[in-house]
């Protein structure tokens, strides 16, 4: 299931805004520009590099310790959400947000949660491939966070799409007796509703060095609200409905392909083809 709505421009000016983007240098004096994600002013996560031949990355730092849900809006979000375009959760999660344009998308996921190196951790699994592993540690990267799986397709013959959904704070920090609660409402058919901060991040490596060849595309949901629903879900096996707002000016792909993405979000789930 995939809905979208007209893309909108939502936010508050980066300084009041919970959560921002910025850049800094890796080095004192020069070096690459990191790439960030803030939270309260604080650097939550690294993202992937602006040169676009880097890895896809998305790392959790040492600051990366506070959620943003928001206390009123969980009676409203413990059920599936109709649309993606509902005013009144837009603009409660838009004034956390900075002031961009942004694609909203209200997606049904099965999350399977991954954990940094074991099976199905795309870093050391499909990003190897195409990368090979970091020529200085000669190791995969490494996300320093369990995130989600949720769907991958293929773009097109040089191009495939991965989805993940990054929790702010790692699901060990979730309290139990919630978790609990929202697997035994959705196993009484109850969908609830999860917001995320989307973007969408575009990566080639300059050289062919490794196995195989191609884009990815990294279609990446930062948790907002949710953490215990996520989780809820990944345990139980069900579905939890995400409301994205992808982030039209953050991401590091052109117009036209942050437009692609609900045709590609709504095809069916498909591995990369190899050999």
């Amino acid at each position: 299931m995939i809905k979208t709505g007209d893309s909108r421009r939502l936010g508050v000016p980066s300084a009041e805004a919970r959560l921002h983007f910025d850049t800094e240098l890796h080095e004192m004096g020069g070096g690459p520009r990191r790439r960030l994600l803030m939270v309260d002013n604080e650097p939550a996560f690294e993202l992937s590099y602006y040169c676009g031949t880097c890895p896809l990355l998305f790392r959790r730092l040492e600051t990366a310790r506070e959620k943003l849900s928001l206390e009123r809006m969980q009676e409203r979000l413990t059920g599936a959400l109709a649309e993606p375009d509902d005013d009144g959760v837009l603009d409660a999660f838009g004034a956390l947000l900075p002031e961009d344009e942004y694609l909203p998308l209200l997606l049904e996921v099965e999350p399977r949660l991954v954990v940094p190196g074991k099976e199905g951790d795309y870093f050391s699994g499909e990003q190897v491939t195409t990368w090979g592993v970091d020529q200085f540690w000669g190791l995969p990267e490494y996300p320093h966070t369990p995130y989600y799986r949720t769907f991958e397709t293929r773009v097109d013959e040089d191009a495939h799409l991965y989805e993940f959904v990054v929790p702010m704070v790692p699901p060990t920090w979730n309290e139990r007796e919630r978790v609990e609660e929202y697997v035994a409402l959705m196993e009484r058919e109850t969908i609830p509703t999860a917001v995320a901060i989307s973007t969408l991040d575009v990566c080639q490596p300059a050289m062919d060095r490794a196995d195989d060849y191609f884009v990815h595309w990294g279609l990446t949901h930062f948790l907002l609200d949710g953490h215990h629903k996520m989780e809820a879900a990944a345990t139980a096996g069900r579905p939890v409905r995400l409301l994205s707002l992808l982030t039209l000016g953050e991401s590091l792909a052109p117009v036209e392909d942050t437009a692609r993405v609900p045709a590609l979000r709504a095809q069916p789930r498909s591995p990369r083809a190899t050999g």
